[in-house]
Protein backbone atom coordinates (compact mmCIF):
# COMPACT_ATOMS: atom_id res chain seq x y z
CA UNK A 1 0.00 0.00 0.00
CA UNK A 2 2.30 2.13 1.19
CA UNK A 3 4.39 1.46 -2.47
CA UNK A 4 1.56 1.98 -4.51
CA UNK A 5 1.40 5.64 -2.52
CA UNK A 6 4.44 6.70 -3.32
CA UNK A 7 3.45 5.58 -7.10
CA UNK A 8 0.38 7.82 -6.97
CA UNK A 9 2.54 10.81 -5.60
CA UNK A 10 5.57 10.69 -6.48
CA UNK A 11 6.62 8.47 -9.40
CA UNK A 12 3.81 9.83 -11.55
CA UNK A 13 4.06 13.27 -11.34
CA UNK A 14 7.83 12.25 -12.45
CA UNK A 15 7.02 10.22 -15.29
CA UNK A 16 4.03 13.49 -16.42
CA UNK A 17 6.93 16.32 -15.63
CA UNK A 18 8.84 13.94 -18.70
CA UNK A 19 6.14 14.00 -20.91
CA UNK A 20 5.68 17.52 -20.62
CA UNK A 21 9.20 18.55 -21.21
CA UNK A 22 9.45 15.80 -24.37
CA UNK A 23 6.30 17.09 -25.79
CA UNK A 24 7.14 20.79 -25.34
CA UNK A 25 10.32 19.67 -27.80
CA UNK A 26 8.20 18.04 -29.68
CA UNK A 27 5.69 21.12 -29.89
CA UNK A 28 8.62 23.75 -30.48
CA UNK A 29 9.89 21.20 -34.16
CA UNK A 30 6.52 22.73 -35.34
CA UNK A 31 8.67 25.89 -35.78
CA UNK A 32 5.64 28.01 -35.04
CA UNK A 33 5.66 31.18 -32.44
CA UNK A 34 4.05 30.64 -28.88
CA UNK A 35 1.02 32.92 -29.48
CA UNK A 36 1.56 36.36 -28.20
CA UNK A 37 5.45 35.85 -28.26
CA UNK A 38 5.39 37.44 -32.46
CA UNK A 39 8.39 35.73 -33.58
CA UNK A 40 8.77 35.07 -36.90
CA UNK A 41 9.10 31.22 -38.38
CA UNK A 42 12.23 30.59 -40.04
CA UNK A 43 11.57 29.71 -44.14
CA UNK A 44 13.24 26.50 -44.98
CA UNK A 45 13.73 25.16 -48.85
CA UNK A 46 13.87 21.63 -49.67
CA UNK A 47 14.29 20.29 -52.90
CA UNK A 48 12.13 17.39 -54.42
CA UNK A 49 13.46 14.57 -55.87
CA UNK A 50 13.40 10.88 -56.52
CA UNK A 51 16.00 8.36 -57.53
CA UNK A 52 16.10 7.44 -61.60
CA UNK A 53 13.57 10.06 -63.15
CA UNK A 54 14.40 13.55 -63.94
CA UNK A 55 10.85 14.29 -65.35
CA UNK A 56 9.60 16.43 -62.14
CA UNK A 57 11.61 18.63 -60.43
CA UNK A 58 11.13 21.06 -57.66
CA UNK A 59 11.89 23.44 -54.92
CA UNK A 60 10.02 24.13 -51.83
CA UNK A 61 9.71 26.92 -49.24
CA UNK A 62 8.46 25.71 -46.17
CA UNK A 63 7.67 28.05 -43.08
CA UNK A 64 6.37 25.98 -40.15
CA UNK A 65 2.64 24.48 -41.15
CA UNK A 66 2.57 26.43 -44.72
CA UNK A 67 4.01 26.18 -48.05
CA UNK A 68 5.08 29.72 -48.67
CA UNK A 69 6.47 28.95 -52.05
CA UNK A 70 7.20 26.08 -54.83
CA UNK A 71 8.77 26.00 -58.10
CA UNK A 72 7.90 22.97 -60.61
CA UNK A 73 9.56 21.70 -63.17
CA UNK A 74 8.10 19.22 -65.57
CA UNK A 75 9.14 17.16 -68.10
CA UNK A 76 6.65 16.04 -70.11
CA UNK A 77 7.30 12.48 -71.48
CA UNK A 78 5.53 12.90 -75.26
CA UNK A 79 7.55 15.65 -76.57
CA UNK A 80 10.19 16.33 -73.89
CA UNK A 81 8.22 19.69 -73.57
CA UNK A 82 9.86 21.75 -69.85
CA UNK A 83 6.85 23.16 -68.15
CA UNK A 84 7.70 25.41 -64.89
CA UNK A 85 5.26 26.34 -62.66
CA UNK A 86 5.25 28.12 -59.43
CA UNK A 87 2.99 29.69 -57.21
CA UNK A 88 1.84 32.89 -57.27
CA UNK A 89 3.44 35.49 -54.95
CA UNK A 90 -0.06 36.40 -52.91
CA UNK A 91 -0.45 32.59 -52.10
CA UNK A 92 0.24 30.16 -49.56
CA UNK A 93 -1.13 26.34 -49.07
CA UNK A 94 -1.54 25.62 -45.58
CA UNK A 95 -0.66 21.87 -44.91
CA UNK A 96 -3.32 20.55 -42.69
CA UNK A 97 -1.51 17.66 -41.43
CA UNK A 98 1.01 19.44 -39.91
CA UNK A 99 -1.25 21.60 -38.25
CA UNK A 100 -3.95 19.23 -37.01
CA UNK A 101 -0.74 16.88 -35.36
CA UNK A 102 0.56 20.02 -33.61
CA UNK A 103 -3.03 21.11 -32.35
CA UNK A 104 -3.11 17.35 -31.08
CA UNK A 105 0.58 17.29 -29.07
CA UNK A 106 -0.73 21.05 -27.42
CA UNK A 107 -3.95 19.29 -26.21
CA UNK A 108 -1.78 16.46 -24.77
CA UNK A 109 0.72 19.26 -23.31
CA UNK A 110 -2.57 20.92 -21.50
CA UNK A 111 -4.38 17.66 -20.45
CA UNK A 112 -0.48 17.22 -18.59
CA UNK A 113 -0.30 20.31 -17.37
CA UNK A 114 -3.66 20.18 -15.74
CA UNK A 115 -2.42 17.91 -13.41
CA UNK A 116 0.45 20.23 -11.67
CA UNK A 117 2.84 18.69 -9.25
CA UNK A 118 0.10 20.03 -6.25
CA UNK A 119 -2.05 17.44 -7.74
CA UNK A 120 -3.26 14.20 -5.63
CA UNK A 121 -4.06 11.17 -7.59
CA UNK A 122 -6.37 9.22 -5.44
CA UNK A 123 -6.69 6.33 -7.65
CA UNK A 124 -4.76 3.80 -9.92
CA UNK A 125 -8.02 4.16 -12.59
CA UNK A 126 -7.42 8.25 -12.52
CA UNK A 127 -4.15 8.08 -13.57
CA UNK A 128 -5.06 5.19 -16.53
CA UNK A 129 -7.88 7.66 -17.50
CA UNK A 130 -5.88 10.38 -18.05
CA UNK A 131 -2.84 8.66 -19.88
CA UNK A 132 -5.42 6.99 -22.15
CA UNK A 133 -6.55 10.65 -23.17
CA UNK A 134 -2.87 11.48 -23.59
CA UNK A 135 -2.01 8.63 -26.00
CA UNK A 136 -5.34 9.50 -27.71
CA UNK A 137 -3.86 12.89 -28.69
CA UNK A 138 -0.47 11.39 -29.29
CA UNK A 139 -1.71 8.62 -31.37
CA UNK A 140 -3.85 10.92 -33.90
CA UNK A 141 -0.78 13.66 -33.97
CA UNK A 142 1.38 10.83 -35.13
CA UNK A 143 -1.38 9.33 -37.71
CA UNK A 144 -2.17 12.65 -39.17
CA UNK A 145 1.94 12.71 -40.30
CA UNK A 146 1.92 9.06 -40.82
CA UNK A 147 -1.22 8.80 -43.03
CA UNK A 148 -2.23 10.88 -45.59
CA UNK A 149 -5.87 11.95 -46.46
CA UNK A 150 -7.21 9.81 -49.10
CA UNK A 151 -8.67 11.64 -51.92
CA UNK A 152 -10.54 11.02 -55.34
CA UNK A 153 -9.00 12.37 -58.29
CA UNK A 154 -12.14 14.93 -58.45
CA UNK A 155 -11.52 16.22 -55.20
CA UNK A 156 -8.23 17.36 -56.46
CA UNK A 157 -8.41 18.50 -59.43
CA UNK A 158 -11.35 21.03 -57.51
CA UNK A 159 -8.93 21.99 -54.62
CA UNK A 160 -7.32 25.25 -54.22
CA UNK A 161 -4.06 23.98 -55.13
CA UNK A 162 -4.73 23.75 -58.58
CA UNK A 163 -5.44 27.85 -58.49
CA UNK A 164 -2.03 28.21 -56.57
CA UNK A 165 0.28 28.41 -59.65
CA UNK A 166 1.77 30.59 -62.05
CA UNK A 167 0.92 29.96 -65.15
CA UNK A 168 -1.88 28.48 -64.37
CA UNK A 169 -2.07 25.01 -64.83
CA UNK A 170 -3.00 23.43 -68.06
CA UNK A 171 -6.37 21.16 -67.91
CA UNK A 172 -4.17 17.56 -68.46
CA UNK A 173 -1.82 18.13 -64.65
CA UNK A 174 -2.85 17.81 -61.92
CA UNK A 175 -0.75 18.11 -58.55
CA UNK A 176 -0.95 17.34 -54.87
CA UNK A 177 1.17 17.81 -51.60
CA UNK A 178 1.04 15.89 -48.84
CA UNK A 179 2.82 14.56 -45.66
CA UNK A 180 4.19 10.82 -45.30
CA UNK A 181 5.72 10.10 -42.09
CA UNK A 182 8.65 12.28 -42.28
CA UNK A 183 9.01 13.60 -46.09
CA UNK A 184 7.08 16.23 -47.59
CA UNK A 185 5.90 14.58 -51.16
CA UNK A 186 4.72 15.81 -54.41
CA UNK A 187 2.55 14.21 -56.74
CA UNK A 188 1.88 15.00 -60.17
CA UNK A 189 -0.78 13.32 -62.62
CA UNK A 190 -0.81 13.92 -66.27
CA UNK A 191 -4.23 13.38 -68.14
CA UNK A 192 -5.56 12.49 -71.52
CA UNK A 193 -9.31 13.05 -72.37
CA UNK A 194 -10.98 10.15 -72.89
CA UNK A 195 -13.30 10.31 -76.13
CA UNK A 196 -16.92 10.11 -75.61
CA UNK A 197 -16.28 7.57 -78.72
CA UNK A 198 -13.39 5.14 -76.77
CA UNK A 199 -14.23 1.80 -76.54
CA UNK A 200 -12.68 1.87 -72.84
CA UNK A 201 -14.73 0.61 -70.07
CA UNK A 202 -15.12 3.52 -68.01
CA UNK A 203 -14.69 2.72 -64.21
CA UNK A 204 -14.37 6.17 -61.82
CA UNK A 205 -11.54 5.52 -59.37
CA UNK A 206 -12.32 5.72 -55.67
CA UNK A 207 -10.20 7.62 -53.18
CA UNK A 208 -6.67 6.80 -52.64
CA UNK A 209 -3.37 8.20 -51.48
CA UNK A 210 -1.71 8.01 -54.62
CA UNK A 211 -3.14 6.37 -58.03
CA UNK A 212 -2.32 4.52 -60.57
CA UNK A 213 -2.15 5.38 -64.54
CA UNK A 214 -4.88 3.94 -65.59
CA UNK A 215 -7.47 5.43 -62.77
CA UNK A 216 -10.23 7.30 -64.62
CA UNK A 217 -12.27 9.99 -63.64
CA UNK A 218 -14.94 12.28 -64.35
CA UNK A 219 -14.53 16.39 -64.20
CA UNK A 220 -16.12 19.38 -65.82
CA UNK A 221 -18.28 17.31 -67.77
CA UNK A 222 -15.03 15.83 -69.68
CA UNK A 223 -13.46 12.18 -68.88
CA UNK A 224 -10.46 11.72 -68.17
CA UNK A 225 -7.56 8.89 -67.84
CA UNK A 226 -4.52 9.38 -65.47
CA UNK A 227 -1.36 8.51 -68.47
CA UNK A 228 1.50 9.33 -66.07
CA UNK A 229 2.15 9.74 -62.24
CA UNK A 230 5.66 11.51 -61.42
CA UNK A 231 6.40 11.42 -57.31
CA UNK A 232 9.24 13.24 -56.02
CA UNK A 233 10.10 13.78 -52.08
CA UNK A 234 12.06 15.33 -49.88
CA UNK A 235 12.82 14.67 -46.01
CA UNK A 236 11.75 17.22 -43.51
CA UNK A 237 14.22 16.81 -40.47
CA UNK A 238 12.02 18.08 -37.85
CA UNK A 239 8.98 15.85 -38.71
CA UNK A 240 11.53 13.18 -38.42
CA UNK A 241 12.48 14.68 -34.54
CA UNK A 242 8.39 15.03 -34.41
CA UNK A 243 7.63 11.33 -34.85
CA UNK A 244 10.89 10.26 -32.41
CA UNK A 245 8.89 12.12 -29.45
CA UNK A 246 5.58 10.97 -29.95
CA UNK A 247 7.21 7.29 -30.13
CA UNK A 248 9.39 7.69 -26.87
CA UNK A 249 6.04 9.87 -25.29
CA UNK A 250 3.86 6.50 -26.19
CA UNK A 251 6.15 4.51 -24.32
CA UNK A 252 6.51 6.06 -21.31
CA UNK A 253 2.91 6.11 -20.66
CA UNK A 254 2.30 2.94 -21.58
CA UNK A 255 4.86 2.23 -19.43
CA UNK A 256 3.38 3.87 -16.80
CA UNK A 257 -0.23 2.25 -17.29
CA UNK A 258 1.49 -1.21 -16.71
CA UNK A 259 3.07 -0.36 -13.33
CA UNK A 260 -0.33 1.22 -12.48
CA UNK A 261 -2.07 -1.99 -13.82
CA UNK A 262 -0.20 -4.30 -11.95
CA UNK A 263 -1.02 -2.47 -8.40
CA UNK A 264 -4.43 -2.34 -9.33
CA UNK A 265 -4.53 -6.15 -9.32
CA UNK A 266 -2.55 -7.26 -6.37
CA UNK A 267 -5.37 -4.41 -5.08
CA UNK A 268 -8.12 -6.06 -6.39
CA UNK A 269 -7.13 -10.14 -5.68
CA UNK A 270 -4.56 -9.35 -2.43
CA UNK A 271 -6.06 -12.23 0.09
CA UNK A 272 -8.08 -11.26 3.21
Amino acid sequence: EEEFKWLLQEEVHAVLKQLQDILKEASHRFALPASGSGGAVKQENFVLSTSGTDQVKGVLMLQGDALCQADVNLKMPRNNQLLHFAFREDKQWKLQQIQDARNHVNQAIYLLMNRDVNYQFRTGSEVLKLMDAVMLQLSRARNRLTTPATLTLPEIASSGLTKMFTPALPPDILVNFYINLNKLCLTVYQLHVLQPSTTKNYKPAGGSILHNPGAMFEFGNQRYEVSHVHKVECVVPWLNDALVFFTVSLQLCQQLKDKISVFSSYWNYRPY
